[in-house]
Parts: C-alpha cells; sequence; structure tokens
C-alpha cells in the first residue's frame, strides 16, 4: 500500500512530507515494523523528509515526546487535543514540551468541535465561542515550543463519521472543521487565519 501511494502521489508537488503511522500502540515489534516502512519511504523517494506522528508520555504539565520510533524519522509528529480530549482550556495555557530528539516537531492534530451557529460563552463545550478558545490557547501555546516547525489543524471541514453520533451535536458528523460540511466559517477559522497571518510576516 505504502509502494502504491509514492508512486501514485510522489509528482505532486503539495506533498511534503511521507507518514508511516498515526498514534500507534508502542512496542519493539510495531517500532521496528515501522522503522522498516521508514527505510521503504526512502528508498521510493529520497526527496521528501518521513514523519509519523508519535506517541509522546505527559507527565503533569510536561509533555515529553520520546517515542522509540522517533529515531528513524526526519520530522515529529505530535496529535494534541488539550482542551477538548484533555482538560479544559486552561490547560493549553500551562502545558510545556520536551523531547529526547534534535528534531523538528509538527503538530500534527490539533482542535476541538462545535457544530457550526452553536453559540455560548468560552467555557461551554460544543459552541463555537469555546472552539475559538481553545484555539486562541494553543497557538499561543505553540509560540512556547521552541521546536516546532509547522502545524496542522483537524480538520478543515466538517465531514461525515458514522461513530459521531451526538443527536443535534454531531448527527454522524465530526464536527472539528474549522468550517462546516456548507463552508460556513466558524469562529476558530479567523483565529487559525490570523495566527498564520500574522507567522507569514515573520
Amino acid at each position: 500500500m505504502l509502494t502504491e501511494m509514492i508512486t501514485r502521489d510522489r509528482n505532486r508537488v503539495s506533498i511534503a512530507l511521507w507518514s508511516v503511522a498515526n498514534e500507534t500502540p508502542l512496542g519493539d515489534a510495531r517500532t521496528r515494523f515501522l522503522a522498516s516502512l521508514a527505510a521503504k519511504v526512502r528508498e521510493l523517494d529520497s526527496t521528501r523528509l518521513v514523519t509519523a506522528a508519535t506517541l509522546p508520555h505527559t507527565s503533569g504539565d510536561t509533555t515529553t515526546i520520546d517515542d522509540p520510533l522517533g529515531q528513524y524519522l526526519d520530522v515529529l509528529g505530535l496529535n494534541e487535543y488539550i482542551g477538548w480530549y484533555d482538560g479544559g482550556p486552561d490547560k493549553v495555557d500551562r502545558m510545556t514540551y520536551s523531547t529526547r530528539y534534535d528534531k523538528p516537531l509538527i503538530m500534527s492534530e490539533f482542535g476541538a468541535e462545535t457544530p457550526f451557529a452553536s453559540h455560548g460563552d468560552d467555557n461551554t463545550p460544543w459552541t463555537e465561542e469555546y472552539q475559538a478558545n481553545v484555539y486562541r490557547r494553543q497557538v499561543a501555546m505553540f509560540g512556547r515550543i521552541p521546536f516546532l516547525a509547522g502545524t496542522s489543524a483537524w480538520v478543515l471541514v466538517d465531514f461525515r463519521c458514522p461513530r459521531r453520533f451526538l443527536s443535534g451535536i454531531q448527527d454522524y458528523y465530526n464536527r472539528k472543521g474549522l468550517l462546516s460540511d456548507r463552508g460556513e466559517k466558524k469562529q476558530a477559522f479567523y483565529v487559525l487565519r490570523d495566527f498564520y497571518l500574522e507567522k507569514s510576516k515573520k
């Protein structure tokens, strides 16, 4: 499958990285297998970097990226949902990051979930205000991670998902999009837009 994907897509200019895994459970067999995939990527396309969403460990308010897979990657990936699956928005303000690797990090997923036009205050989950609050705190947190090289919000547009069944809220959609499935911009869209615009000026 990896060979088929790279053969199909390696001439697409939009691809900067090849990923070999997403949040796979730790274990020696897993690390050996994914290391072999990373080697295969380099054999098939030596022009791009290899990444994966690693599994870190968190103690208190510090997340350490020490997944053994990291030694085989060019760029570390990390999915974080602090303020959504992990504590409230205020927890984002306290988080610090460290790594055992001298490699760049991409925050490969982050965000929170809400339907478009669901409103409340900044601390009411499933509202645009809450999602925007989490995003504001997350982009501020990114500035405190010296080895962070990039970010990728999860996700641009709400999409169908049979596992998201909360009636009146999800209705079989993943609602983490910055835009609704109809293309309507949520408040968090503007938070991330302004973050990227500010970064582009530096």
